[in-house]
């Protein structure tokens, strides 16, 4: 396999544990996505209208800033970026993360975790954010996938 990386946005953990494992199985680095301003257990909550969450997602042009530059990705052939499924798509911090870069030959491979909802749209609300790129169909797994399950998919996805 080409060079990996596996950036991840967690909210509430179960992406980190998904991308740890991730990591593991593909031998590769690890980059955390954070917020400049941090998530709490209100700006989550998605039946409250006014959270910050549900506002953010209202607004797909809305690009939360992130805590730091993230280092450089040159040296990568491939990004695995996870994230929990946020109405059906990626939260927008990870179009500001891949907005930071030159894309162009990169491989990017959404991966998400979600209670029961799929990928959706997510790929739509990515592509613009990959330009140059090849975005491959991304999948959602639980926080507890297996290091096997997920080389299985790894193995699906011709990289």
């Amino acid at each position: 396999m080409k060079k990996a990386l596996v950036a991840y946005f967690s909210a509430g953990g179960a992406t980190a544990r998904l991308a740890g494992t991730l990591k593991d199985a593909l031998g590769a680095d690890v980059y955390e996505i954070k917020p400049e301003v941090p998530y709490t257990r209100a700006d989550l909550n998605y039946m409250d209208k006014s959270s910050r969450s549900t506002i953010e997602m209202k607004n797909r042009s809305f690009r939360p800033k992130m805590n730091e530059a993230p280092p450089p990705v040159d040296e990568y052939d491939v990004i695995f970026v996870g994230f929990p499924i946020w109405w059906y798509v990626a939260p927008t911090i990870i179009n500001t993360y891949l907005e930071c870069f030159d894309l162009s030959g990169k491989t990017i491979v959404p991966f998400a975790t979600s209670g029961g909802s799929g990928m959706g749209k997510t790929n739509e609300g990515l592509a613009p954010s990959c330009k140059g790129a090849v975005l491959k169909e991304g999948k959602v797994f639980r926080s507890g996938t297996s290091a096997a399950e997920l080389e299985k998919w790894i193995g699906t996805l011709g990289l």
